[in-house]
């Protein structure tokens, strides 16, 4: 399969690049993919969640009343959970929740991701550039041409592009990454997945 390749005008430059049917062809797996999104998101988590217990808290050890003889219940402590401004019991305590996926899984997600966004119709490739300067007023011309200003969307490079993050930084639905740290999560989430032309051969290499 065969995509026309675009320059940053939005036009079309009578190229075509050519995409791997084993990683943008293949029939979604969608458990793969929840469970690729359900590890990066598990992995965000700090986890430092923390109540104080009975033996934690503020208050005095003395036993407040008498064992026998109240009619109601024995206590033998104020900072016992039944009493207000006691411990908590069974309370969150600090915890990972970070797990671990299999790297035929992870590909398996990612391959999933990239072929229903073909599906859809929700990829295209621009050929390689350069900005000279971090301005993102020129980023933004980029985007209105590619008709993706309204849009939220990830554009992969092959490599890292320093003029061209600090130009995009501060758009809020544009995301930039590179063919060696994309996740199923940001393949996901994003509404158009812009292909720079030489990222292409490195992401099928990657993911075969």
């Amino acid at each position: 399969m065969k995509l026309s390749v675009f320059n940053i005008k939005g036009e079309e430059t009578g190229r075509e690049v050519s995409l791997d049917e084993k990683v943008f062809g293949i029939e979604p797996n969608e458990h793969a993919v929840y469970l690729e999104v359900k590890q990066f998101l598990a992995n965000k988590r700090q986890g430092t969640h923390k109540v104080k217990t009975r033996n934690e808290v503020t208050g005095s050890t003395k036993k407040i009343k008498k064992q026998k003889g109240t009619g109601t219940a024995r206590a033998g402590s104020i900072k016992s959970p039944i009493f207000r401004g006691g411990g908590t019991m069974f309370g969150p305590e600090p915890r990972d929740y970070s797990f671990k996926l299999n790297k035929k899984m992870k590909q398996l997600a990612k391959k999933s991701a990239l072929s229903s966004k073909l599906k859809d119709k929700q990829i295209k490739v621009l050929e390689d550039f350069k900005l000279d300067a971090p301005k993102t007023k020129d980023f933004v011309q980029i985007l209105e041409s590619l008709k993706l200003s309204d849009k939220k969307s990830l554009i992969i490079f092959a490599e890292g592009n320093q003029n061209v993050y600090l130009s995009s930084r501060n758009i809020q639905n544009t995301k930039i990454s590179t063919a060696d740290e994309i996740s199923t999560y940001d393949l996901v989430n994003a509404d158009e997945l812009v292909l720079i032309e030489g990222s292409v051969e490195l992401i099928q290499k990657r993911l075969n």
